[in-house]
């Protein structure tokens, strides 16, 4: 996975406006954090005939509760087309650990590739309360599946 931008803190409101209706969104809630994300192909920066299949996601974080989180770590479970699983453990999103005070929002955006035409992803991201209470922030599992591929399961 790679980070290709990201922003920091837009009001909740104009998040939701900017993303468009169209976008397939999937949501998870977990205390005062909510979750979503936006899988998009990647057609121009894939290569099927290499087994390529290019995925971006978008990311958006908000904290709905009274008490600033910050993300401290993240841990994905990849799986392929073909069931192969791929765990994914980091400090921080994107290169950076965000604090989230009470109805602030976090966006970014990164990519995934997989060698095959469709795939899921889910996971959950390690939050730290001021009193150092730590808790484990659901990432919704989100479907990467291109137009007509189909998902073998064994």
């Amino acid at each position: 996975m790679r980070s290709i931008r990201r922003e920091t803190s837009p009001p909740m409101q104009r998040m939701r406006r900017r993303r468009g209706q169209a976008a397939t969104s999937y949501e998870a809630r977990t205390r005062d954090i909510v979750v979503r994300v936006f899988p998009t192909y990647a057609a121009e920066d894939s290569s099927p005939e290499d087994g390529v299949y290019l995925w971006s996601y978008t990311v958006e974080i908000e904290n709905h509760g009274g008490e600033t989180v910050t993300l401290v770590s993240r841990r994905w479970t990849i799986t392929d087309g073909l069931n192969r699983v791929n765990e994914v453990e980091g400090s921080g999103v994107v290169g950076e650990q965000p604090e989230l005070k009470p109805r602030e929002a976090f966006r970014y955006v990164s990519s995934c590739p997989l060698p095959t035409p469709s795939g899921a992803m889910r996971g959950s991201y390690q939050m730290v309360t001021e009193d150092g209470e730590l808790f484990d922030a659901e990432i919704p599992e989100f479907s990467l599946h291109l137009p007509g591929a189909a998902m073998k399961v064994n």
